[in-house]
Formats: C-alpha cells, structure tokens, sequence
C-alpha cells in the first residue's frame, strides 16, 4: 500500500492506513454485491438508532408518533 498522507484530513486518512487490510478485499466483491452490503450496513444503522430511542423513551403513543 502506497503511504498518502492528507494535510487537510489527517485523522481520516490515518484510519483508513491503519483499516486498509481489512477494507481492500470489499472492493473484490462486484458491484450488485457491494450495493447489497452497503444498503444492509444502512438498515442495521436505522434499526440501531430506532432500537435506541425506544430502549429510552419505552413506547410510543401511535403508529404516526414512531414513523416521525
């Protein structure tokens, strides 16, 4: 792996240096497949922030209160 170094985001391209191992095999994977894998990464992220909200408020009073 070539070392880019990035004056304006240094943190983030120090976090992609240290993942690198364990992100370029995504990139083998065809296109379908990886659009897959990022809409579930996207569902898993709405359903964790859902499952937060309801763990502290318990309920909600309606179905259109939990849709807004």
């Amino acid at each position: 792996m070539r070392k880019a170094s990035d004056p304006k985001f240094p943190t983030v391209t120090a976090a992609w240096q240290r993942a690198w191992d364990k992100a370029i095999p995504f990139f083998a994977f065809p296109p379908h497949i990886r659009r897959v894998i990022y809409t579930t990464n996207t569902i898993e992220s709405v359903n964790a922030q859902l499952r937060k909200i309801i763990k502290t408020r318990g309920h909600f009073p309606s179905d259109d209160a939990a849709t807004k």
